[in-house]
């Protein structure tokens, strides 16, 4: 799906005027507290994300900051200590190609026919001449990576992304990519069981449970979010509305368009 100019720009002022109002800082002194509250702003696009369940969610935004900072960052940054980047490459290319199967699956349920033959064509080029996807040959072919999952094909099929919900581990998210991504997890586990590549070797157990946690580390090294380290004195918000929006471009879905956009992009 493209998206309109307007959407862009708009995404791109409030931007500019959240970084307006950040807080400052500097080496001598503690951040300085905002000066507004976000009442002020209620009828301001970044607001317009269903949270009926904020006090819940406030509270595992805050659980995965401290969960982040204080146990899957400083494996995460061991991690990226200690292996050369060529070898971290390797790694995150191995579950990215495992990811293919959970796009090739989504991209057969929305019925998109090329979409699902060209990630098929990447998972059978990068699992073989790509060695179980350490290398990405398939992209040099110019064979297009499409990233799906369930609840990018719930919304292509136009359900509503529900009540805005922060995960714990796995962050921001909705009702509706909840139940996708319980609907993935069910669908390679499935997957798995039937195939179970490591019966045979009598330690099957330990062996996948020590390919999940690395997933977990790559999956964290290659994202570059870190909570709190915004600087906006309403990132909670910020994050909430910018997750919602990624989410509904991302399942095709129109955003709203405004009467009157000036009332949109300044303060009342």
């Amino acid at each position: 799906m493209t998206v309109s100019r307007y959407t862009v720009c708009l995404i791109l002022m409030l931007t500019i005027s959240l970084t307006g109002c950040a807080a400052i800082r500097d080496s001598t002194r503690a951040e300085v507290p905002p000066r507004h509250s976000i009442n002020e702003f209620r009828d301001q696009r970044f607001a317009e994300v269903a949270d009926p369940w904020e006090g819940f969610n406030r509270s595992m935004y805050r659980f995965n900051y401290y969960f982040d900072k204080y146990l899957l960052l400083p494996v995460v940054n061991s991690y990226e200590f200690v292996a050369p980047v060529f070898v971290q490459e390797r790694i995150s290319g191995f579950y990215n190609n495992l990811g293919e199967v959970r796009n090739l699956t989504n991209s057969l349920f929305q019925l998109k026919g090329m979409e699902s033959v060209t990630t098929l064509g990447r998972f059978v080029t990068n699992s073989t001449l790509g060695l179980g996807g350490l290398f990405d040959p398939a992209t040099s072919f110019g064979l297009e990576r499409h990233n799906q999952d369930f609840g990018k094909t719930l919304g292509y099929w136009g359900a509503d992304s529900g009540p805005y919900l922060v995960l714990p581990v796995f962050g921001p998210s909705s009702l509706r990519d909840t139940g996708g991504l319980v609907v993935d997890s069910g669908i390679r586990y499935g997957i798995l069981a039937a195939i179970d590549p490591f019966g045979s070797t009598g330690n099957s157990l330990a062996i996948n449970s020590g390919i999940n946690t690395m997933e977990v580390v790559d999956a964290r090294h290659q994202q570059s979010f870190r909570y709190y380290e915004s600087g906006y004195p309403f990132e909670y918000y910020m994050v909430r509305f910018f997750n919602h929006q990624k989410r509904e471009i991302e399942s095709g879905k129109p955003l709203p368009e405004k009467s009157d956009k000036a009332a949109i992009l300044s303060p009342p």
